[in-house]
């Protein structure tokens, strides 16, 4: 691992991107989160990536969140210039929320704070047993009320904010924080084994499914509806039939569809 404060890797279609100041467990100083920031908005413009994995470097964390000795240097700041500095942190979170491609995030370690908010914004996260949680909205400063609910569900957010205690990995797993468990020695290879999955699909209709469902979050149900037929009919309009079930097809030693039976032929498949 080099100097940077973000390192990132590119494999193919993935690109991994390392929080890398494991000496103060990953935090994140204005400038580090300005860097990630842009970081995320440079791979999210390149054509050749198609999934992001989100780590951090070491075997203790993914982020400890705002660097606090940062903060403590700046405390005579006035208020109203406090305020703006903690707007700040949370534009990365944001910029990887709305990140087009596809995001995993390997939480190798503590995520609290600022880190917590960033790893909820992710689509995707995998933990091992050194993963904890601490969302501190009610302890520091407010984040991640627009992104937790969504993750958990609201009745479960309101405890983690309210109480503002450490979420052990088990329970993560439990909750929906995280969407599956491994023992840490495996977590970047299960991560990156995903991110192939994903990766192997058709991006526009990855991107695509991912851009419905941020668009159809506090949607009516009929709504939703509308919203992916609508989808359906114009900008991620179906692929033809013999180009969706190539592999399907390939496996019957022809290119056309299978006669009589064919749905409960497709369904065993």
């Amino acid at each position: 691992m080099n100097d940077a404060t973000i390192v990132v890797e590119r494999a193919g279609a993935i690109a991994t991107l390392t929080l890398n100041r494991p000496d103060v467990l990953n935090a994140m100083s204005r400038a580090m989160n300005a860097e990630f920031a842009h970081a995320i908005r440079e791979l999210d413009s390149d054509e050749n990536i198609r999934v992001v994995v989100v780590t951090g470097a070491g075997a203790k964390a993914f982020s400890a969140g705002a660097d606090i000795h940062e903060q403590v240097a700046t405390a005579d700041r006035s208020p109203d210039e406090l305020a703006r500095m903690q707007v700040a942190p949370q534009a990365s979170g944001w910029e990887l929320a709305a990140c087009a491609k596809p995001t995993i995030g390997a939480i190798n370690g503590l995520a609290f704070g600022g880190a917590a908010l960033m790893a909820s914004s992710l689509d995707i996260r995998i933990g091992c047993e050194h993963t904890k949680f601490r969302f501190m909205a009610t302890v520091y400063a407010v984040n991640s009320t627009w992104t937790l609910p969504l993750v958990v569900g609201l009745p479960k957010a309101k405890e983690l904010f309210f109480t503002s205690r450490v979420i052990e990995a088990e329970e993560a797993l439990e909750i929906g924080l995280l969407n599956k468990l491994v023992a840490s020695e495996k977590l970047m290879e299960e991560a990156l084994a995903m991110a192939r999955s994903i990766a192997s699909n058709d991006p526009v209709k990855v991107q695509g499914v991912k851009k419905l469902l941020h668009q159809q979050v506090g949607m009516g149900y009929i709504e939703r509806w509308n919203n992916e037929r609508e989808a359906s009919k114009t900008w991620l309009r179906p692929k033809p039939p013999r180009e969706a079930h190539r592999d399907f097809l390939k496996g019957h030693g022809n290119d056309q569809p299978p006669q009589g039976g064919s749905t409960e032929e497709m369904r065993r498949a």
